[in-house]
Formats: structure tokens, C-alpha cells, sequence
């Protein structure tokens, strides 16, 4: 074999071998990035799906305080209405007691409603 095959053939295989490493680095690169592309994908994908999970975990909270709500509205009603109430037997009974010249010992009048009765409020 001549020198010139022999250099060819060497300078052959040493190209293959960098050829070789060239695409098997370009390879490992490329599989590096499809693995990145793969992660971001699957997580644009599960974006929804949390997106989803938190906006269903929120809308059932909003039916709860709307059920609560409904529940203390109602409860607020009734208490309005039985305040309403003794006030009216109250005021009756107090008109009784002026008219019989009876006046209230005052540790019958409890401390709340003689602030009201000073305040208005």
C-alpha cells in the first residue's frame, strides 16, 4: 500500500470517527431537547387540568358562603322579627304600667336597652 492510500485511509477513519462524534453529539443535543419539549408540553398540558381542579375547588366554595349566607339571612329574618315582637309586648306592658302609676325598678331595665333608651341606637 502506498503512503498516500495509507493517509487516506487514516485520515478516513479519523474523519468517520469525528463524523461519528459530531452526530452523536448532535444526537444527544437533539434527545436533550425533545426531552425538554416533551416536559413543557406535558406541563402546558396539566395547566389546564389544575386550572380546572382550582376552578371547580373555588366554585364549591362559592356555593357554600352562598348556602351559608342564605342560611344567616334567614336566621337574621326570624331574629328581627321576634326582636320586633318583644319590643311590641315591651311597649305594652310598660303603656300598662304607666297607666296602673307603676314605674320600672331600674335593675329591671337591663344595661343595653337603657343605652338604646339614652342613645337612640
Amino acid at each position: 500500500m502506498s503512503t498516500a492510500a495509507a493517509l487516506v485511509a487514516v485520515l478516513g477513519t479519523v474523519g468517520t470517527v469525528l463524523g461519528g462524534w459530531f452526530v452523536s453529539r448532535a444526537t444527544s443535543q437533539a434527545a436533550a431537547a425533545t426531552a425538554r419539549a416533551n416536559e413543557a408540553a406535558a406541563r402546558a398540558a396539566a395547566e389546564p387540568d389544575a386550572t380546572r381542579a382550582g376552578l371547580e375547588v373555588l366554585q364549591a366554595s362559592l356555593r357554600q358562603v352562598a348556602a351559608e349566607n342564605t342560611e344567616i339571612r334567614a336566621e337574621v329574618v326570624g331574629l328581627r322579627t321576634l326582636v320586633r315582637a318583644y319590643a311590641w309586648t315591651v311597649d305594652r306592658l310598660i303603656a300598662r304600667m304607666d297607666r296602673a302609676d307603676i314605674a320600672p325598678a331600674p335593675e329591671d331595665v337591663h344595661e343595653l336597652v337603657r343605652e338604646h333608651l339614652g342613645t337612640g341606637s
